[in-house]
């Protein structure tokens, strides 16, 4: 059964740093593309940025430059560094993963005050 557990999340200061984590069990992630996720309080969900099974990234405009996505496929650990947090990327972060569906991990949260 493949699971995806995030973790990192917490309270932090505009201009700091978070490194989330999104840990994956049944399923060899090295085959595979993730993707990272935020959803903020009463918003959709919305794509972050991803990194491919060869480790090509992509990322949204809204994000470029501050985030960075690296993967540990030996610790079948996926990251995504957060730098420069500013109070709109408040957010519920999920990493996602198609193999037979889509799966998702349950969360993160992280929320930046001014």
């Amino acid at each position: 059964q493949v699971q995806l557990v995030e973790s990192g999340g917490g309270l932090v200061q505009a201009g700091g740093s978070l490194r989330l984590s999104c840990a994956a069990s049944g399923m060899i992630l090295s085959l595979y593309d993730i993707d990272w996720y935020r959803q903020a309080p009463g918003q959709v969900r919305e794509l972050v940025g991803g990194i491919t099974d060869g480790g090509l990234t992509h990322y949204v405009d809204f994000v470029k430059g501050r985030f960075t996505i690296s993967r540990d496929n030996a610790k079948s650990t996926v990251y995504l560094q957060m730098n420069n947090l500013q109070p709109e990327d408040t957010a519920v972060y999920y990493c996602n993963v198609f193999v037979d569906r889509d799966y998702w991990g349950r969360g993160t949260q992280v929320a930046v005050y001014t």
